[in-house]
């Protein structure tokens, strides 16, 4: 191996030059881009770049048990500390392993690198041992991927995989290389110069839409701001908390925007949508204007669209523009960061204030407070004794604290884990929302505990949701990564035994997960006992008085990942509910019971 270092022109930066192996130039690169924590498993094609991660001093590798729980760490991981997390696998089912995780992070904007072995250059198209088109597969969930047949390609690669990773709206990467090039010798040279023709992210917005905006808010009655994921992604909650207390508008924060204003703030409504809270549903629905920022009017938000807050004006700011007006006309569009529109919106919004302009919302809120004060989210105790899981979830909260980090699977846990826990920091609740993927939890529980180790890391997950991906718990309990994993445990498919409930007779077909056995039901997994066998602590819980003392025993618990078994009724629905396909204004408080919009005050 050569080595010639030489300064660059601008004299800021050493230029290396080596001669190594493509798979060295791999590992290389990874180094120079920052990166400290690869989630994977090695296999045929991808194994000569193992070999020079051996050896690697910056970069340490967690062997996890399955390619999706590769994905969801790696996410797990980018969440909690704003890098790019980064995950591999070989060709062919390693690869298409990936694939679940990958669209779970096009859907949430999370960056991410997903490093694939190929076979070699000539067996692509061959059918080949392993071969699979991972390229053509992820081509529509990923924002952009790369199939390197080159060693001196790689590094290029790399640099060029991150930075599209990581700017912009974030989104995976698929990196995926042939056995060759990873075998083959090449000249390694740093820094690169990447070449990306037309990717030109916009970050700034146009100033006259700004001040558009502006003087809408202050001609509004009843504005509402709609804050999405992008104000987390752009690291924007302390600007939205200077904008929303400057125009005194009301705040709702969509189930991926937790915690970007806290939820003890008194502007805050809550979440809305499917299961949002009466208020935040309602003050969309009575908007006459909407100022959306970082959020992509999704259906579980908007229920049926052409019943969408039928009397608003939108503004629509994002730094996607094929997000803007693509599922509701936006009056005022906004190309640009999160942190930069909100930042300008605070100084426009200052200067409509000394002009003497001011938005007087005092009828606005106080409907809204009638609504929040009317219809405030709660739960009714099982009749028959058993433990409430909504009652589960509002004590961990309340005894792990604003500082930990909530990571839940899909489903009613997930909500619940939406409504009953206070989140007063932005970042605090990682879910899969967009995709809403099962098994993401423990995965992404273990990859933000990886990410944040002095953090406390709770995994809110279903029983159904747990079986997906459990088998993470032997990397946890290997690498040292004592998560904690609270399974709220009901026996079924909790979420789609209340639709079979609500909408199909109550006729439960394929949900049910605990079948009795004889006359005595069995628990099968037996999940204490699973947990002891990947080599964690397993807990049981079944009662409303042990309820705290359980949480309590498991905190005390730091050098071992610990499952609580929560048994809790099967029956308990999640409340508010918009029916899908139907419009917000038919939200229903329970079964049968809707809120009264007009006489709420």
């Amino acid at each position: 191996m050569t080595r010639h270092s030489t300064r660059t022109s601008q004299g800021t930066q050493t230029m290396t030059t080596e001669q190594m192996t493509g798979a060295q130039a791999l590992v290389r690169a990874l180094e120079n881009v920052g990166v400290d924590t690869v989630f994977g498993i090695p296999g045929g094609a991808i194994l000569p770049a193992y070999d020079p991660l051996f050896d690697s001093r910056k970069v340490r590798h967690i062997l996890v048990r399955h390619e999706q729980g590769a994905g969801h760490a790696a996410q797990g991981y980018a969440m909690v500390t704003g890098k790019v997390g980064v995950c591999m696998a070989t060709s062919g089912p390693g690869a298409t392993n990936l694939v679940t995780a990958i669209s779970d992070a096009y859907m949430d904007s999370v960056p991410l690198v997903a490093i694939t072995g190929q076979v070699p250059s000539k067996q692509i198209g061959t059918d080949a041992f392993q071969e699979a088109d991972i390229a053509g597969i992820t081509m529509p969930i990923t924002k952009h991927n790369f199939l390197v047949t080159k060693a001196e390609d790689i590094a290029r690669t790399i640099a060029e995989a991150f930075h599209i990773a990581s700017t912009g709206r974030p989104g995976p990467v698929l990196v995926d290389i042939a056995k060759d090039a990873m075998q083959a010798t090449c000249t390694f040279e740093w820094p690169v110069t990447m070449q990306l023709p037309g990717y030109r992210p916009v970050t700034r917005p146009h100033s006259k839409q700004v001040r558009e905006a502006a003087r809408l808010i202050v001609e509004a009655e009843r504005p509402v701001l709609y804050v999405g994921g992008g104000v987390l992604k752009a690291g924007a909650s302390a600007e939205l908390k200077v904008l929303a207390e400057l125009a005194g508008a009301p705040v709702v924060t969509t189930l991926m925007a937790k915690g970007a204003l806290p939820d003890s703030h008194p502007l805050h409504m809550g979440m809305p949508g499917m299961h949002g809270s009466v208020g935040a549903v309602g003050a969309l629905q009575k908007a006459d204007l909407l100022v959306a920022l970082g959020a992509r009017f999704d259906d579980r938000v908007t229920g049926k669209l052409d019943g969408f807050a039928p009397y608003a004006k939108v503004v629509h700011a994002d730094i996607d523009p094929a997000e803007i007006s693509k599922n509701r006309h936006a009056d005022v569009p906004i190309v640009g960061d999160a942190r930069e529109v909100i930042a300008d919106l605070i100084v426009a919004l200052q200067a409509e204030h000394e002009a003497g302009r001011k938005g007087d919302y005092t009828a606005w809120w106080r409907q809204l407070d009638a609504w929040r004060t009317t219809y405030p989210l709660g739960y009714d105790q099982p009749e028959d004794g058993s433990l409430a899981p909504q009652y589960v979830i509002e004590r961990i909260g309340a005894l792990a604290g604003p500082d930990a980090y909530y990571v839940a699977g899909v489903g009613q846990h997930q909500m619940w884990a939406a409504q009953f826990i206070k989140y007063e920091r932005p970042g605090a609740f990682l879910n899969s929302g967009g995709a809403g993927t099962m098994g993401y939890a423990v995965p992404a529980a273990m990859g933000a505990k990886v990410g944040a180790p002095d953090a406390q890391v709770w995994a809110i997950d279903g029983d159904g949701c747990f079986q997906m991906t459990n088998q993470e718990l032997a990397t946890c309990a290997i690498e040292g990564i004592p998560v904690k994993i609270a399974v709220i445990n009901n026996g079924n498919l909790g979420m789609v035994r209340q639709w079979q409930t609500l909408f199909y007779n109550e006729r439960y077909s394929n949900t049910d997960l605990r079948r009795p056995a004889g006359e005595r039901p069995r628990f099968i997994p037996d999940f204490v006992k699973l947990a002891e066998a990947h080599g964690c602590v397993g807990l049981r819980c079944d009662k409303t008085e042990d309820v705290d003392d359980v949480i309590a025993k498991a905190m005390e618990i730091n050098d071992s990942p610990v499952v609580i078994d929560f048994v809790v009724h099967q029956d308990a629905m999640v409340w508010p509910m918009v029916a899908a396909g139907t419009a917000n204004d038919d939200i229903k408080i329970a079964r049968d019971l809707a809120p009264d919009w007009e006489n709420g005050d």
